[in-house]
């Protein structure tokens, strides 16, 4: 069975979208889904590659049960971040689920992870797809 993965992006989707294209590349067999906080994201996301697309908390949290692995910005697991997109309860539903959780770690989301350097979201982009990758391969 092909692994689900679950893309969750907020605000404008640029980092979704750079996920998603990234993700259908290393993992052609994957079932990529798209969630956004906004209409916004999603569209950004599905133009990408995404098979299916979804938008606001309830999907979010839907979602986050179904998925075997979550990708997206640190902040979808911290209550109030992407400028207040993220509820408590999204990032709730992301922190519980039974998924494996790729995070990229981008400073919009004001959280510092103490020794991970400031790298070009392209190379985070592509670390997180090979960790997905990895992940999908052990299944």
């Amino acid at each position: 069975m092909a692994a689900r993965i679950l893309v969750i992006d907020g605000q404008g989707g640029g980092l979704g979208r750079q996920l998603v294209a990234a993700l259908a590349a290393a993992c052609p067999e994957a079932e990529l889904i798209a969630v956004g906080t906004n209409s916004l994201a999603t569209s950004a996301m599905l133009k990408a590659g995404a098979a299916r697309g979804a938008t606001g908390e309830n999907a979010v949290i839907v979602n986050s049960r179904r998925a075997d692995v979550i990708v997206g910005p640190l902040g979808i697991v911290v209550a109030d971040a992407l400028l207040g997109e993220i509820t408590p309860a999204m990032a709730a539903a992301v922190g519980q689920s039974s998924a494996q959780r790729v995070l990229v770690p981008v400073s919009q989301c004001d959280t510092y992870v103490a020794g991970v350097p400031d790298q070009p979201v392209s190379r985070l982009v592509a670390a997180a797809a090979q960790q997905v990758r990895a992940l999908c391969a052990s299944e």
